[in-house]
C-alpha cells in the first residue's frame, strides 16, 4: 500500500481509503504479505527546496489513516524519502523476504504508485497496479494521466 497517510488524503483521495482498507483485509486474511510505505518529507529535502513544500515531516502527517493501522502489524512498514519502495532498504528488504510479484496501489497514482510499479519492473518483478485501489490528492486528470502512462509501460487491473 503505498503512502495511505493522513497527510496525503484529502477529498479527491479519500473515496479510496475504504477501498484500499478492505484490499488489505482479504489480502491479508488470505495470508498474502502487505508492504505499507510510508513518505517522510525530511528538512531539505528536494520537495522542500524546489517545490516549497513543508507537509509531511511530522504527525500526523505522516501517521498511516486510522483504518488501515489495525492491520498493520500483519504487514512491513518501509519508510522512505523518495517517491519508489526501492530504496536500498527495500530492495533488500524484497530480497529478503523472497518477494517476486507486486501489486501497486494507493496515494497518488500519477507519482508515488506509477513509480514504484515503473521500478519494480526494471527490477525485474511481476507487477500489477490496481487502478480502483489508487487515487490521487492532485484530481481526476492528474490520476487518469498516472493511469494512461501505467496502461502503456505496465499491467493495470480495474478502471
Amino acid at each position: 500500500m503505498t503512502d495511505m497517510q493522513n497527510g496525503f488524503v484529502r477529498e479527491q483521495s479519500a473515496h479510496i481509503v475504504p477501498v484500499v482498507v478492505d484490499l488489505v483485509r482479504r489480502w491479508q486474511a488470505a495470508g498474502g504479505d502487505t508492504l505499507f510505505t510510508r513518505y517522510l518529507n525530511h528538512p531539505g529535502s528536494p520537495f522542500e527546496r524546489f517545490f516549497n513544500w513543508h507537509r509531511l515531516q511530522s504527525s500526523p502527517d505522516i501517521d498511516f489513516v486510522p483504518e488501515l493501522r489495525p492491520h498493520l502489524e500483519k504487514g512491513v512498514i518501509l519508510d522512505k524519502r523518495i517517491y519508489s519502495p526501492f530504496t536500498s532498504e527495500g530492495v533488500a528488504l524484497f530480497k529478503q523476504r523472497g518477494w517476486e510479484k507486486f501489486y501497486f496501489c494507493g496515494i497518488a497514482t500519477e507519482s508515488c504508485v506509477l513509480k514504484g510499479a515503473v521500478d519494480a519492473l526494471e527490477h525485474g518483478f511481476a507487477l500489477w497496479l490496481i487502478a480502483d485501489a489508487s487515487a490521487t490528492h492532485a484530481g481526476t486528470e492528474a490520476r487518469e494521466a498516472g493511469l494512461l502512462v501505467a496502461r502503456r509501460w505496465v499491467c493495470c487491473t480495474g478502471r
